[in-house]
């Protein structure tokens, strides 16, 4: 009969390194995904809010820009594009404001190739807030 001596102490490190590093990669960047979903979900709503808190489309555009951007900013989500449209007018009873806000994030530890990212996903949320039939027009 024939004995084997091995480590087991080796066996688990080469193990924990191949399964594990992995595992603990895809967590981080699932967690940086969903950060970054709940940032452009929240910065269309208030975006939207702030628009329709405004005296003028120019000065709601410019109250969403700020709100979604403070709230990106609490999210630590960068390089995010929003967008406002008032269907079919703004500030008319019964119109609605469409905010929507477009991010792309790189994957953690991604390198840059020729200032592009490699892996990068992209998040968008649409948000519509109604201005109110009843509502009289500013």
């Amino acid at each position: 009969m024939r004995r084997e001596r091995g480590s087991a102490t080796v066996e688990f490190t080469w193990l924990t390194l191949l399964l594990l590093v992995p595992l603990v990669y895809i967590v981080v960047a699932v967690f940086q995904t969903q950060r970054a979903a709940y940032g452009v979900a929240a910065a269309s709503e208030a975006a939207a809010r702030a628009f329709m808190q405004a005296d003028t489309p120019e000065q709601g555009r410019a109250r969403a820009a700020l709100a979604a951007r403070l709230v990106l900013a609490d999210h630590d989500v960068v390089g995010a594009v929003v967008s406002t449209e008032c269907r079919p007018t703004c500030f008319a009873p019964g119109s609605t404001v469409v905010v929507r806000v477009r991010s792309s994030q790189r994957l953690p530890l991604a390198p840059d190739l020729f200032g592009d990212p490699l892996a990068a996903f992209d998040v968008a949320s649409t948000h519509t807030e109604p201005f109110g039939r009843y509502r009289a027009a500013p």
